[in-house]
């Protein structure tokens, strides 16, 4: 079943035959893809805006930023505007969880980042506006299916 995973992976990233026998070199990787093949139907990252304040972008408390387990942007679950200096942010906390999941631990139990600023300090600090994210593991949210129009 794992080389059926590691061959499939391979497949969607375009490795060459060598580039597969390569991921097998530490173990670590195939332990990762394994885990990340097992839980990503079940999971989803969610960043929700918990605190906003003359937010430039328009980041509103209660918008959702919602990414798959490998930490891409489902873009039809976030918002329209996002902003680089608040969505940098969720680099550090994206990646804990994605290493808690590939190693098969609790997904939420991270330490480090579970809430998180953007990099504005505020016009009291002579920025423009700031906006606070809290980072969690959910069950998966899935988009809407479009339906097919007549």
């Amino acid at each position: 079943m794992v080389e059926k995973v590691v061959e499939r992976y391979g497949q969607r990233v375009g490795y060459t035959k060598a580039e597969v026998e390569r991921f097998h070199e530490g173990g670590h990787r195939i332990r990762h893809v394994s885990h990340l093949s097992q839980v990503a139907a079940k999971y989803s990252v969610q960043a929700e805006v918990i605190n906003s304040k003359n937010c430039n972008s328009g980041h509103t408390v209660g918008q959702t930023f919602i990414l798959d387990v490998d930490g891409n942007f489902i873009t039809k679950l976030c918002p329209s505007r996002m902003c680089v200096y608040l969505i940098s942010q969720l680099t550090i906390p994206v990646a804990l969880i994605n290493e808690r999941l590939g190693e098969g631990l609790e997904p939420n139990d991270f330490h480090f980042m579970r809430y998180l600023r953007c990099l504005d300090s505020g016009v009291d600090c002579y920025g423009y506006g700031e906006v606070m994210l809290k980072v969690q593991v959910v069950p998966r949210v899935k988009a809407p299916r479009e339906r097919p129009t007549r």
